[in-house]
């Protein structure tokens, strides 16, 4: 039997409108049901509606979809309804739409992107631009934090990590920017047709630079991602044009924009909670891991993904059949009280802190969670060393959105 919500769609655009206390309270209402609850999908512009979805808001269930992969699939080939030819064009060979074998193919070649050698390298860079974005905000004397830090950072750190020219950056911005507006909800879907352009635009060109990039690198090798994985060749395997195109794609939106986001949010949690900006300061080495932990349980940057269900099976008293969509929703899991006494206490010293931040436990676990991690720790400490009194200068503007808990703009003054 499938048990459906009385009062609210969680499915539906508007609801992700609604403030943030009211949703958390939906979903604090949610993880009080014995079984995952069904939401029918609305009409939504510019898509194809399927029939809805299971949500799992429980830490528990998302755990189990993520680690049951002969249950949950990632593979757009098994949704229901099948996503259109262009979505699958662009994300279908992305290593987040993929199942084993073929997923344990692309993830072993591409982990290279983040080998120890590379990231040693990457550090270097890190801390130098984690310099230049603060100097920015300080001569600026405060202004907005996404727009003179955060973006900027991320945006470079990721650049620097793939090898993109300094005269593309600007253009890996706008777009990385049109991937995200396509993710807003709005009031007005008048626009839509306008925004879907664009994303389609930016994908098809951050596509087509890397693309670009590789067939450079493979004549001239660099110390750069595009180089190691353009030339890499794994018990011979290589990866073709499309998948690594797919990959940057990922790189760009997922280590762009999350961490991003993760640094606002950091930003404001500190603001809001003077004891515990005092607490990191007084021995920053300390509790800056403990504190990029609960930043990101706390925030969840990434609220939720889908999953498909390839065989019969009951979760927790639902039974699920192929085809079915489960939506994982890591903003809930974060703050199951089963889990996480006092979830919505904001605490640095907490431990254990098993978060779902960057996916649950599995294949599927977000490689590039550590470079997230090294990004706030590098940020964060260039930050409050040399502009230790910042604090906000206004509420942050929040981008409503069903994917991300993005901020669009944060004014911070020094």
């Amino acid at each position: 039997m499938t048990v459906t919500s009385p009062d609210v769609n969680i499915a539906a655009l508007d609801f992700w409108a609604r403030p943030a206390e009211e949703r958390a309270e939906v979903f604090r209402r949610l993880r009080a049901q014995e079984r995952p609850l069904f939401f029918p999908q609305p009409k939504v512009p510019l898509a194809r509606s399927g029939k809805g979805f299971y949500a799992l808001v429980r830490h528990a269930d998302v755990v189990e979809a993520s680690r049951n992969a002969a249950v949950f699939s990632n593979s757009p080939a098994v949704a229901n309804p099948e996503p259109a030819s262009w979505v699958k064009y662009v994300y279908g060979d992305s290593l987040e739409n993929k199942d084993a074998p073929e997923h344990t193919r692309l993830r072993r070649i591409v982990s290279r992107a983040f080998a120890p050698r590379m990231m040693e390298r990457l550090d270097v860079l890190m801390r130098r631009r984690a310099e230049e974005a603060v100097t920015r905000l300080i001569r600026a004397g405060g202004g907005d934090f996404v727009e003179l830090v955060a973006r900027p950072f991320t945006t470079n750190v990721i650049c620097d990590l793939v090898g993109v020219p300094e005269e593309d950056r600007q253009q890996v911005v706008r777009w990385v920017e049109d991937t995200v507006q396509y993710q807003a909800v709005r009031a007005d879907t008048s626009g839509m047709l306008r925004y879907a352009f664009r994303n389609t635009r930016a994908m098809f060109g951050l596509r087509g630079l890397v693309v670009r990039l590789a067939r450079e690198r493979r004549k001239r090798p660099g110390d750069d991602v595009v180089s190691a994985l353009a030339n890499a060749d794994v018990n011979g395997e290589r990866l073709t044009n499309r998948e690594l195109g797919a990959f940057f794609l990922l790189l760009c939106v997922g280590g762009v924009d999350s961490p991003a986001n993760a640094l606002a949010h950091a930003v404001t949690l500190l603001s809001e909670h003077p004891g515990q900006r005092e607490l990191l300061l007084s021995d920053y080495d300390r509790y800056i891991g403990g504190a990029v932990e609960e930043i990101l349980r706390y925030s969840s940057p990434i609220t939720q993904l889908q999953r498909t269900v390839k065989v019969e099976y009951e979760l927790r008293g639902q039974p699920l059949k192929p085809g079915d969509k489960v939506v994982l929703f890591y903003n809930s899991a974060n703050r199951d009280e089963s889990v996480f006494p006092e979830p919505d206490v904001f605490d640095i010293t907490r431990d254990p802190n098993p978060h779902v931040a960057f996916g649950g436990p599995g294949a599927h676990y977000c490689l590039g969670a550590h470079l997230a991690k090294r990004e706030m720790t590098i940020l964060l400490r260039e930050l409050y060393t040399r502009a230790p009194g910042i604090r906000l200068a206004g509420p942050p503007e929040p981008l409503t959105s069903t994917f991300n808990n993005a901020v669009r703009r944060l004014p911070v003054t020094l």
